[in-house]
This record gives structure tokens, C-alpha cells and sequence, in this order.
């Protein structure tokens, strides 16, 4: 099948989008965000001063309630479980018996 000139197009552009270090990709968002989200992806791909200060204004919005990964003892200790004096013991049973 012949490559059509829209095809080969398209494939120089991604080529070049990944030779400058940019990705293009698809994410899902109300409809009502689609200026706001367009104009920030606008701004970032700037790659100046003005595109880290809103990198790491966001980056900060988002940490701040990002759990941290790998912490399940802190987890755990958070628990309204803690000092509830559960009774988790469970009775020891040999299971049943099964003809092969």
C-alpha cells in the first residue's frame, strides 16, 4: 500500500516534535477546561522562565495532598483502628479431608 502524503507528513511532524524533547498525547477533562488546559500546555511547551514558574506552581499544588508511595506503616498508624484492642486471633483448623 502506498504512503500518502498526509501520512508522511503527520510522521515527519511527530518525528520532529520528538527530536525537539516534546510528546504529544490526549488526556480527559470537562469541556470547560479545554482554554485553560490548551493555554497551559501553550505556555510550557515555551520551555522559558515564565514555563518553570508555572511548573513548579503546579508541581507544588499537587504535591501538597499526593500521598507518598511505599509508607504503609504511617498508613496504618493513621488508622481510627489505632489502640481499638481488636481481637484478631483466629482458630487453628486442619481443613478437611478430600478423597483423590
Amino acid at each position: 500500500m502506498r504512503e500518502t502524503a498526509q501520512i508522511r507528513a503527520v510522521r515527519n511532524y511527530r518525528r520532529r516534535l520528538s527530536r525537539s524533547g516534546m510528546a504529544r498525547f490526549e488526556l480527559l477533562a470537562p469541556k470547560s477546561d479545554r482554554h485553560l488546559l490548551r493555554s497551559l500546555a501553550r505556555r510550557l511547551a515555551g520551555n522559558g522562565p515564565e514555563a518553570a514558574r508555572i511548573r513548579e506552581m503546579v508541581r507544588q499544588s499537587i504535591a501538597v495532598g499526593a500521598p507518598k508511595q511505599g509508607n504503609i506503616m504511617t498508613a496504618l498508624r493513621r488508622s481510627p483502628l489505632v489502640g481499638a484492642e481488636l481481637d484478631l486471633a483466629r482458630p487453628i483448623t486442619v481443613g478437611r479431608k478430600i478423597n483423590l
